[in-house]
């Protein structure tokens, strides 16, 4: 759809109604996940869509691996048309969610080396057996990992722990090994409900570290509130990262790993924010340097294996063996693999290398970022565009563009010479190209957040390395943008209104009442070029479509 044709849509082009009277928005749609990979999928589909009809709503955002169309299985295709045929038999349009770079599992389910890449300098690696393995330099260790010394309830070489005999107790009956642990209770006697513990570590800058401890807990809550952090000093999280705790649970080990960037000192936390209930212990804390764990290999990413004391730079296929990671799954879990020399080999037994190459990472639940600057990606996008088209021919597309956690770190992103909100920008210029290439009319939108100065469209984001800043310069004015930040709904969309975007709410996110999508329509009817709101729940809950759909879908006194 052009802009010409999406201004005929918009209540602000056409003049506002009376004031007595508001706007009734032209677009109305719910948000709809689903694999399709059962059949139980499209009765789901059929009784949200049949609900959604007969309220008033005219589209549904269908999130279906659409743009995973090449790996898909025939079921798939079959219960994708019956879908079709629902929603065709109910006036209900469908929207693809697709192209997503923040949660990036289509495109590495075809390559995972695609995956955003953070830097390792100087990485020693030592030969022996005709294999150099990592060796960690400097050493790392916690002080008083195990948690054996102590005073009181105040154990030793920790920077912060919360409330020795109030909060946080030497435990000598339970422990995981030898013989204390620390436990924790009682989070209500913490203004903020926390039960902390930090010990502040030495690192090398530009390095990988797993980090392990290991945590149990009795009717903790709320549920999933224990956390690992790693947090440079300025408060940065270096290992965003929710190991999914349960509340109950006999002793489990938590792994994660982080890059150290350019620190020489990290802050390592573990405990809970916001406690109200139960108990937890932890024991055994442990920190170690890896090697090539989770290694990319791919344009942007390259490896450098060299002499610490000649300078020579090895040749991978000469002096070693292909380098990857066989486990590569973007956690800390397993040991990477050691560089293996070849017969031919000028790298000598005992000799000191010196290794830089990237590693992936994943980020709270799973979350992996991919990199907007190798065109792989962008092939990917374009292969999936023209089947989509040929499958479904749709009017619209939402772009899935939201909370890119990682990028900007690898040699392909770097070359560039761009800012971060550049190369955003140019992405999501891309792939609208992308999506026109079949069909010029089509009309796309997008997750407001990395557009939005408001909400993520900032520096210091996560993993990611630079500031993405001004994005929205960056991007078509024909893009349509859906808001979701609800508590700067107003500023959000007034943001994209002065840049002459059209918006649509994304409201409701899966609260017990429909005050949320009632406050988005009373800061749509004061934004020009607003042109509709969605119903979006990513638990599945759909007891409020009907009342929803009544709200959006009449005229408004």
């Amino acid at each position: 759809m052009t802009r010409r044709s999406l201004l005929a849509l918009c209540p602000a082009a056409l003049g506002r109604r009376a004031a007595a009277q508001k706007p009734l928005y032209p677009l109305r749609w719910v948000y709809v996940s689903r694999g399709l990979s059962r059949d139980q999928d499209v009765e789901d589909i059929r009784a949200i869509v049949r609900t959604a009809s007969e309220h008033g709503l005219n589209g549904m955002v269908l999130a279906a691996g659409l743009d995973r169309l090449d790996l898909q299985p025939a079921a798939y295709f079959d219960r994708l048309r019956r879908v079709q045929s629902i929603c065709a038999e109910h006036a209900i349009e469908i929207i693809p969610i697709i192209f997503s770079v923040g949660y990036g599992g289509s495109i590495t389910s075809r390559n995972r080396n695609l995956a955003a890449g953070i830097p390792v300098k100087d990485a020693l690696f030592v030969v022996a057996g005709g294999e150099a393995r990592l060796v960690a330099n400097p050493p790392v260790a916690f002080v008083n990992g195990g948690l054996e010394e102590y005073d009181g309830h105040r154990v030793r070489g920790y920077r912060l722990q919360d409330q020795p005999g109030e909060v946080s107790f030497v435990d000598r009956d339970v422990c995981k090994e030898g013989s204390a642990s620390l436990r924790y209770e009682n989070f209500t006697a913490n203004q903020h409900g926390h039960g902390r513990l930090m010990q502040e570590v030495a690192v090398a800058p530009r390095r990988c570290y797993r980090v392990t401890c290991w945590v149990k807990t009795q009717d903790l809550a709320p549920a999933g509130v224990f956390r690992v952090q790693v947090l440079a000093e300025n408060g940065r999280a270096l290992a965003p990262y929710d190991p999914q705790i349960p509340a109950a649970t006999d002793w489990q080990l938590v792994t994660l790993g982080f890059n150290s960037w350019e620190l020489d000192k990290v802050r390592i936390y573990a405990g809970v924010w916001g406690g109200r209930g139960g108990k937890f212990w932890v024991d055994d804390f442990r920190i170690e340097e890896v090697g090539l764990v989770n290694v990319l290999r791919r344009p942007g990413t390259p490896v450098a294996v060299r002499g610490e004391e000649t300078g020579t730079v090895y040749q991978e296929g000469r002096d070693y063996g292909p380098i990857m990671d066989p486990s590569l799954n973007f956690r800390f879990d397993h040991h990477g693999p050691p560089i293996r020399l070849l017969p031919a080999s000028r790298i000598r037994e005992g000799e000191r290398l010196r290794v830089d190459y990237y590693h992936g990472i994943s980020i709270n639940r799973g979350q992996v970022s991919v990199c907007m600057s190798e065109p792989q990606v962008y092939d990917i996008w374009r292969d999936q565009a023209r089947r989509m088209h040929e499958l479904l021919a749709p009017r619209r597309y939402l772009l899935s563009m939201d909370e890119i956690r990682a990028g900007g770190s690898c040699e392909a992103c770097k070359q560039r010479g761009l800012t971060m909100g550049e190369i955003l920008g140019d992405c999501i210029s891309r792939q609208a190209e992308i999506l026109r290439e079949p069909n010029s009319a089509a009309e796309v939108w997008i997750w407001s957040d990395m557009l939005d100065p408001n909400h993520n469209a900032r520096g210091n984001y996560y993993l990611v390395e630079g500031d993405f800043t001004g994005s929205w310069e960056h991007v078509p004015r024909d893009l349509g943008i859906v808001c979701w930040y609800y508590a700067r709904r107003r500023e959000s969309l007034a943001h994209f209104s002065d840049l002459g975007f059209h918006t649509l709410a994304g409201a409701y996110y899966d609260g017990d009442t429909l005050d949320n999508p009632r406050g988005w329509l009373e800061a749509l009817d004061r934004t020009p070029y607003a042109l509709g709101i969605m119903y979006t729940t990513w638990e599945n809950q759909y007891a409020l479509l009907a009342g929803f759909g009544d709200l959006v879908s009449k005229e408004r006194q």
